[in-house]
């Protein structure tokens, strides 16, 4: 594999639903320190990444995922849920899931409609798949609410579904590309940039732990910060002109047009390197550019990322939209900075 495939793969393998991203933050931030690059959080708890004192080029992605958080115990002691992001419960249906409780304790489960054996349920497969239909079958041996509160399972804990990490023929398939796929291309550049060129370079990398919940970007940059490039995935679908191969350049999304001259910029710089990439249009997306723009931030946002098929489902992309994406960072810097 490709080491950014690699790098894919074990942060793929760190939960971190909206709101419960500090393991893979710690993850991210060993593997940097090692490298000799400098980090540190933002009050908000977002990891800020790179070894210039005053960055004017800040490289964001999000780490925090799709999730679910216990809503309650049911009388037979398995467990109701509440989503976290917009997670399409069709394509989570039987997925199997950890129960991570306030205080470390793992359990597991999966999630599953409620009376979902075909043998005594003849409308099973015409139920709609929502909350109230659905569960959360908890692989422990209890019969009611007293069995699962002894456990120390409560209200709020949060719930990480498995990534079913798989990578085939150059495609990597998985839950939760949206937004590690992007993450993965950021740390495998900082890595390639290295300690020394980064002391130099007035670029910092921000990795958001909030954006599927849509505040992830609203606060915690550099006040030298003067461009924000945002890295989230591509839509790949009907009426998009996204690839899975390819990096895709936002134009616009439901928040509205991104910067009119780092977007100019960024399309020249990928026709003239033969970068593989699409300009699009997304017409239900926001990112944490939406989110600083909304904060009041005094900076130009634009967007790219590599393209992700079936989003919020089970996701796949390519190695070679991965390996674009990084390209066309690498080009912005190279451009904006000239070295």
């Amino acid at each position: 594999m490709e080491r950014v495939v690699e790098i894919l793969k074990e942060i793929l393998e760190v939960p971190s639903p909206t709101g419960y991203t500090k393991e893979v933050l710690a993850h991210i931030e060993k593997k940097l320190n090692e490298a000799g690059i400098k980090t540190y959080y933002t009050n908000k708890g977002a990891l800020i990444a790179g070894n210039h004192p005053e960055p004017e080029l800040v490289i964001a992605g999000h780490v925090d995922t799709l999730g679910a958080m216990v809503k309650g115990i049911l009388p037979d002691g398995h467990l109701s849920f509440t989503r976290i992001g917009g997670l399409l419960l069709p394509t989570f249906e039987g997925e199997y899931c950890t129960i991570i409780t306030r205080f470390g304790k793992k359990f597991r489960g999966t999630l599953l409609l409620k009376n979902p054996s075909v043998h005594v349920n003849r409308e099973a497969g015409k139920k709609e798949r929502k909350e109230e239909n659905m569960y959360i079958r908890l692989d422990e041996l209890v019969e009611k609410r007293e069995d699962t509160e002894k456990l120390g399972i409560r209200p709020g804990d949060f719930v990480a579904f498995d990534p079913k990490f798989e990578y085939v023929n150059g495609f990597v398939k998985a839950h939760f590309l949206d937004d590690k796929a992007s993450v993965a291309v950021m740390i495998d550049l900082l890595l390639e940039l290295g300690a020394e060129k980064l002391e130099k370079l007035p670029v910092a990398f921000f990795f958001s732990p909030y954006e599927e919940v849509g505040h992830g970007g609203s606060a915690g940059y550099p006040p030298s910060t003067k461009e924000l490039l945002v890295v989230d995935m591509g839509v790949v679908g009907d009426g998009v002109a996204g690839k899975e191969t390819a990096v895709s350049i936002a134009a616009k999304d439901s928040s509205g047009p991104y910067d009119y001259e780092m977007t100019t910029k960024l399309i020249e710089l990928a026709e003239k390197r033969e970068i593989p990439h699409v300009v699009d249009v997304f017409p239900y997306y926001g990112s944490d550019g939406s989110a600083a723009l909304r904060a009041g931030w005094d900076f130009r946002v634009a967007l790219i990322g590599p393209g992700v098929h079936a989003s919020h489902g089970m996701e796949r992309t390519h190695v070679k939209g991965l390996l674009a994406t990084k390209e066309l960072i690498k080009a912005y810097i190279e451009d904006k900075f000239g070295r």
